[in-house]
C-alpha cells in the first residue's frame, strides 16, 4: 500500500481565531486537502455531525467549550473521523488528556508558527492510519462474512447428511424386518446402530453453534437412548447408565469415540448376561488430564479379557480397532474386575 495520504480528503479545522485558521487552510490546502473552518465549538460539532469529514484538528481553547468538552462529541458520532488535538498549552496533562479521550495525535502551538508544518505532517500521518483502519476492518468483515456462509454451508451439509443416513438406517431396518436369518437380523441391527451414532454427531452440528466441536456429554446422551431403544426392540433389555463430563470434542474424534461406544455397548448387550438375565451397563467419558480424555464402558456380566476368540464374526472387534486408530489409541481390558471393564485413552 501507498505510503501518501488518500486522495481528497476533507479535513475540518475548528479554531475560534480565524486568522490563524486561514493560515492553516492554506498550508493544508497546499498539501493537496480540501479545508473547511470552523469558528467555535457549536459550529464545529455542526458541520462534523452533517458528515463527509476525513479528519478533524481541533483547538483546545475556544470560548463556548474547551476542545477537551467537544472531543467526546465527536468521537461518538458514527463513523467519527480522527481527530488531531492541537493546544497553545504547554500543560503535557492537556495533551495527555486529549489522547485518552480518543484523539490520535497532538501538536503544540508555536510563537513561530511552525506548528502548521507539524499539523500537516500529523494529518497525513492520521490519514495513513485510518486508510490502513479501514481497509483492516474490510478485511476483517469480508473473513468474517467468508466464514460466517462456509460454517452456513457447512452445516447445511452436515443436515442433508444427517437426513441421508437416516434414511439409510430406516431402509437397513425395513431390510432387518423382511429377513428371517438371525444372523442376517443381527448384522443388519448393528449396521442401523453404527449408522445412527455418525448420523448423530451431524444432527449436532447442524443445529450448534460450532461446526468443529461437539459437545460430547450431550451427544453421548442422544447416543445412548437411541441404542437402549434400538436393543429393547430387538428383544434386549438392559440399563445404559450414562456419566460424562461437559467436554467439547473435535468432531472427527467425536465420530470414532461414537462407534466405539456404539461397538461396546452393543457387544453388552449381547454377550455380557445370560438370556434372561437383565444386567446394566455402564458407560463413562472423564477427563484424565488437560489434554487426555478416557472412555469407559462396563458391565457386571460373565466377564471378557479382550483375549481369545472374539464372538460373532469380529466385525465389531475390527471396527474398534480402527477407530480406536484414528484416536491415536488402544482399547484395552482391565483384568481382575467383575464382568468386562473396557478402558480407551486418548488425546482431547
Amino acid at each position: 500500500m501507498s505510503d501518501a495520504p488518500p486522495a481528497s480528503c476533507r479535513i475540518l479545522y475548528i479554531d475560534d481565531d480565524p486568522g490563524l485558521g486561514r493560515l492553516v487552510q492554506r498550508s493544508l490546502q497546499a498539501r493537496g486537502h480540501h479545508v473547511e473552518l470552523a469558528s467555535s465549538g457549536t459550529d464545529g460539532l455542526a458541520r462534523a455531525q452533517a458528515g463527509e469529514i476525513d479528519l478533524i484538528a481541533l483547538d483546545h481553547h475556544m470560548p463556548d467549550r474547551t476542545g477537551l468538552e467537544l472531543l467526546p462529541l465527536l468521537r461518538a458520532l458514527p463513523d467519527a473521523p480522527p481527530v488531531i488535538y492541537v493546544t497553545g498549552s504547554e500543560d503535557s496533562r492537556v495533551a495527555v488528556a486529549a489522547l485518552k479521550a480518543g484523539a490520535v495525535d497532538y501538536v503544540w502551538k508555536d510563537v513561530q508558527g511552525q506548528f502548521r508544518e507539524l499539523l500537516g505532517e500529523a494529518v497525513d500521518t492520521a490519514l495513513r492510519q485510518e486508510a490502513l483502519r479501514r481497509d483492516k476492518e474490510r478485511a476483517e468483515a469480508a473473513v468474517r462474512e467468508a466464514r460466517d456462509r462456509a460454517e452456513l454451508l457447512l452445516r447445511e451439509v452436515n443436515h442433508r447428511v444427517a437426513n441421508s443416513l437416516t434414511l439409510v438406517a430406516a431402509l437397513a431396518r425395513m431390510q432387518t424386518n423382511a429377513v428371517t436369518d438371525p444372523a442376517a437380523k443381527d448384522a443388519l441391527e448393528e449396521m442401523q446402530a453404527r449408522i445412527s451414532a455418525i448420523a448423530g454427531i451431524h444432527r449436532r452440528l447442524y443445529t450448534s453453534e460450532d461446526v468443529e466441536a461437539v459437545e460430547l456429554d450431550a451427544y453421548l446422551t442422544g447416543l445412548v437412548e437411541e441404542l437402549q431403544l434400538a436393543m429393547k426392540a430387538s428383544g434386549r433389555d438392559h440399563a445404559i447408565r450414562l456419566r460424562a463430563e461437559p467436554i467439547r470434542l473435535a468432531t472427527d474424534k467425536a465420530v470414532s469415540l461414537g462407534v466405539v461406544v456404539t461397538e461396546l455397548v452393543t457387544n453388552a448387550y449381547k454377550y455380557a448376561y445370560p438370556a434372561e438375565t437383565q444386567g446394566e451397563i455402564r458407560v463413562q467419558v472423564m477427563r484424565e488430564s488437560p489434554d487426555t480424555l478416557s472412555l469407559a464402558v462396563e458391565d457386571d456380566g460373565i466377564g471378557w479379557t479382550g483375549e481369545g476368540e472374539a464372538k460373532g464374526t469380529g466385525l465389531g472387534s475390527r471396527i474398534i480397532r480402527a477407530m480406536a486408530s484414528n484416536l491415536h489409541s488402544v482399547l484395552t481390558y482391565v483384568p481382575g474386575s467383575s464382568g468386562t471393564r473396557a478402558v480407551l485413552s486418548f488425546q482431547a
